[in-house]
């Protein structure tokens, strides 16, 4: 199997989604949402989109079984699977906030080996397969060199239904906007990590998030020369749905204070 060539498909078949959640957003109607769950919001927009991946990648690699958000089609293969989120940044498309995503991840086996995510506003595709370096619409990127917290730019999400660790995470969330150089909170969390990639960002954590959310992303961190862990400083990452993706200097210093909060 040809990775890049892949990459390359995958690509053509996000900006055909993002194409079209670029249309819709042109003439989207609020009354169109539906709620899966608490301030959980989706529209036709993100199952139709998801529907445009789905038919796109079935001809790429029909062997292939698919996890995806809206469950368009969700069936597990052996080697190789799709993740998929066909609009990462809901919310952000039905309040007209411009940051919002695609991203599409592949797994084979238990290995992530390809990561799109195409950023619809500023027309910003990040990708990366498995060997590769990480690229930002055909030029090379790579995360920052920040050696500390202090001379860092840290992106979070917030919990929008699972308020559980609420305390845990307010005073995190203090601590580092007293000791950073500020905290950003973008509302997707696939853009989240490519700019940690690009080294926008020297940072980003967040907890409760699903696969499909940063499947992609991981791979365009890893391949950019970051680290992804979770809050216990493990690789796994799906399971335990906390993740922390780092410029890699900075890792050790966030995993101390993370680790003072939540235990």
């Amino acid at each position: 199997m040809q990775l890049e060539q892949i990459t390359k498909q995958v690509i053509e078949v996000s900006k055909q989604a993002g194409d079209f959640i670029r249309r819709e957003r042109k003439t989207f109607n609020a009354d169109k949402i539906e709620y899966k769950g608490l301030n959980d919001l989706v529209s036709y927009v993100d199952k139709t989109a998801e529907g445009i991946i789905v038919t796109g990648l079935e001809k790429i690699l029909p062997e292939a079984g698919f996890i995806t958000e809206e469950k368009t089609k969700n069936k597990i293969a052996d080697q190789y699977n799709w993740i998929i989120d066909p609009l990462d940044g809901t919310t952000n498309f039905i309040h007209g906030v411009p940051s919002f995503s695609v991203s599409i991840a592949l797994k084979e086996y238990d290995e992530l080996v390809i990561g799109v995510v195409y950023e619809i506003n500023l027309d910003e595709c990040f990708y990366a397969w498995k060997g590769s370096p990480a690229y930002l619409n055909g030029e090379e990127i790579k995360v920052s060199k920040a050696p500390k917290i202090a001379d860092s730019l840290i992106a979070t999400g917030f919990p929008y239904y699972d308020f559980t660790k609420q305390p845990q995470y307010i005073e995190l969330f203090t601590y580092l906007m007293k000791n950073c150089h500020g905290l950003r909170r973008l509302g997707s969390a696939a853009v989240d990590l490519c700019y940690t990639a690009a080294g926008r960002f020297d940072a980003f954590y967040e907890y409760n998030l699903n696969a499909w959310d940063v499947a992609a992303g991981i791979v365009i961190v890893k391949q950019a020369g970051g680290h992804i862990v979770n809050f216990s400083g493990g690789d796994e990452v799906l399971d335990t749905r906390e993740l922390l993706a780092t410029n890699g200097k900075i890792t050790d210093e966030m995993l101390q204070v993370i680790k003072q909060y939540f235990v």
